[in-house]
């Protein structure tokens, strides 16, 4: 059980992925960012980027980062409007956690994994893959309450890990913007 508590840990927790501080990335000499869709970017379903994600989406490409949109959706078509309005790439049927999803990703962008963040809602999958990958990950805050289903239930064993993980004290850092957001842009 201790080396899957570990492979579910983040690096880092954030409220969202407008309070992933660019800088901070940068400063781990992180290159890429691997990038969750539904609940992470946007609401599920939605077809609607929030501003605050389409800023952080430019300011991250303006910073030179390479981006990828890592999705176990089931609507492609949905995904590669999304990613070519924003100006990156994207991976559908990704089958996280599971490694190659992640792997291609990183190999399109042509990024090692450990030079990579994993940016994602959920622990059983972003997470969880993205640690099997070796990237830097962080756990942002679901969007919205409404999910897939099976994501649901996912979120009860989810919360249980987590609660192990706090308990031990081994739950990743609190992440805050530690800039500003126009630094982030410099």
């Amino acid at each position: 059980m201790g080396r899957f508590l570990e492979l579910c840990n983040p690096d880092q927790l954030a409220p969202s992925l407008s309070d992933v501080s660019l800088g901070d990335l940068r400063s781990r000499g992180l290159v890429g960012v691997l990038l969750d869709l539904d609940n992470t970017m946007l609401p599920w379903r939605s077809a609607d980027l929030p501003q605050d994600t389409r800023e952080w989406i430019e300011r991250a490409k303006g910073l030179g980062f390479r981006l990828c949109i890592v999705s176990n959706t089931h609507y492609p078509r949905r995904l590669r409007r999304i990613a070519e309005e924003l100006g990156v790439q994207s991976i559908h049927g990704a089958l996280k956690p599971r490694k190659r999803g992640f792997a291609r990703a990183c190999e399109m962008m042509g990024v090692e994994p450990a030079k990579c963040a994993v940016i994602g809602d959920q622990v059983l999958t972003d997470i969880l893959g993205g640690n099997l990958v070796g990237a830097h990950t962080v756990l942002v805050r679901p969007m919205a309450r409404r999910e897939f289903i099976g994501t649901k239930v996912t979120r009860l064993f989810e919360q249980i890990i987590l609660g192990m993980l706090r308990r031990r004290g081994m739950l990743g850092t609190i992440s805050q913007p530690t800039q500003s957001q126009k630094q982030d842009t410099k």
